[in-house]
């Protein structure tokens, strides 16, 4: 183990003691004990190298080189945010600036009969019962050390809980926003969502960075949806050439459930995004969309698990990625169908534009099936532009450059045209537009 990854480990396992032991008494409860336990599990596990499988083709080396002020206190303003131009829509916005929930900058639309949000640290100490109900419930047997970091160093997020019957009007947006202006900063979101039977709700994540230093985002979100539920969750991330982001997504469904989503790389130094979506009920659907765009020296790493575990739910995943220059790009998706899971359908598909030849993409699809009735199918391809596509449009007076972009753009469309939050898919249009015509 290298010098960097036991220095980071040392200093992060003596943050946490450190914190402990001003708990008092909080220290003996049973939300803390989920992180006590979680801090085990890291500090047995260590950070991931390209030695475990599911690392093979990211090492982090680089990310843990270096330290990062965790939760740093930052004076960001609203005038500050016109630089990450931010579009303005009516929704259920809430600001985390390096990790603390801004109430300043945050705005709730919707009532507290249709939905509740709130900040992780204000939801435990109104309802610490219900808060530890959900907490680490999806994740506690994770053997991911990034995820066991982030139930450790739990620090803040968002609380949200849908009622049963209800359907959320107005979308809630959730902006994680890195202030690395002055030093290297670090922030560990823990989001826990909480859909009741028969109720529905729209949600994105989006992560910026304002600044020239180093940012590390560990997030994890954990998605619990009851029977008859719906939910669309959008993911999308345009930070800085020197941001480090690590998060995962896990859902857990119920019979007749239906879970929409939409991941969108724009850009970064490193990323890692995990969406694990459990089909614990008969006629789920699980529909799973991806974008990314690395260029430069970037990579985005894109590992995907759907697990069906009764019979009759379907999942579908589409995901498609555009490389440049010498960036790389990782693609793993599991589908595992049980023995129970009679009658699944299950679809994947992973589809690149590779635009250099220094350029890699690695991918690797996986179908493990231990049922006997079921459609399923997986496939990737990787390849360079369409060249007859190419040649037609430049007959037709059209410039290379252009040529290119529009062809780059239509391979997109299909992804992007499934993102249903009228502002989120605009924003996307316009600036996947702009860094298709840049290059």
């Amino acid at each position: 183990m290298s010098t960097e990854t036991i220095d980071l480990k040392t200093k992060l396992l003596t943050d946490f003691h450190a914190r402990e032991s001003l708990l008092n008494g909080e220290a003996g409860s049973a939300f803390h004990q989920k992180k006590r336990a979680a801090l085990g599990r890291f500090e047995e596990l260590g950070f991931p190298t390209p030695k475990n499988e599911e690392w093979k083709y990211s090492n982090v080396k680089d990310l843990i080189s270096e330290s990062y002020h965790f939760n740093a206190e930052s004076s960001l303003t609203l005038a500050d945010l016109q630089d990450l131009k931010i579009p303005e829509q009516v929704a259920n916005i809430l600001y985390f600036v390096n990790g603390h929930y801004s109430e300043e900058l945050s705005s709730i639309v919707s009532s507290s009969d249709q939905i509740i949000i709130e900040s992780l640290q204000s939801a435990y100490k109104k309802n610490p019962t219900l808060v530890n109900k959900y907490f680490d419930e999806l994740v506690k047997d994770d053997t991911d050390a990034f995820t066991s970091l982030n139930t450790a160093f739990a620090f803040d997020g968002v609380f949200i809980h849908v009622p049963d019957n209800q359907t959320v009007e107005h979308p809630v947006i959730l902006r994680f926003v890195s202030d690395a202006r002055s030093e290297n900063v670090g922030s560990q979101p823990r989001n826990i969502v909480a859909v009741g039977r028969n109720a529905h709700v729209k949600m994105a994540e989006a992560f910026r960075t304002l600044g020239t230093e180093r940012s590390f985002t560990n997030a994890v979100t954990e998605i619990h949806m009851d029977r008859d539920s719906g939910v669309e969750y959008y993911k999308v991330q345009n930070e800085s050439d020197k941001a480090y982001h690590v998060g995962t997504t896990q859902v857990r469904m119920l019979d007749n459930s239906h879970f929409y989503a939409g991941t969108v790389t724009l850009n970064g130094r490193f990323t890692r995004n995990n969406l694990n979506i459990i089909l614990d009920g008969e006629h789920c659907e699980a529909h799973m969309y991806g974008l990314y765009f690395p260029d430069g020296t970037q990579h985005v790493d894109n590992h995907t698990v759907a697990d069906h575990r009764k019979p009759n739910s379907e999942s579908n995943e589409l995901y498609k990625g555009i490389l440049r220059d010498k960036s790389k790009g990782v693609f793993n998706g599991k589908i595992f169908v049980r023995e129970d899971a009679q009658k699944t359908n299950a679809f994947q598909s992973c589809k690149n534009i590779v635009l250099s030849t220094e350029a890699t993409m690695n991918t690797k699809p996986q179908l493990e099936i231990f049922a006997d009735d079921v459609k399923c199918s997986h496939g990737t391809t990787t390849g360079q532009i369409d060249e007859e596509a190419l040649f037609y449009m430049r007959s037709r007076g059209i410039s290379k450059p252009e040529a290119m972009s529009l062809l780059m753009y239509a391979f997109c469309a299909d992804v992007v045209s499934q993102i249903k939050i009228d502002s989120v898919r605009e924003y996307l249009e316009n600036v996947i537009a702009e860094k298709l015509t840049t290059k």
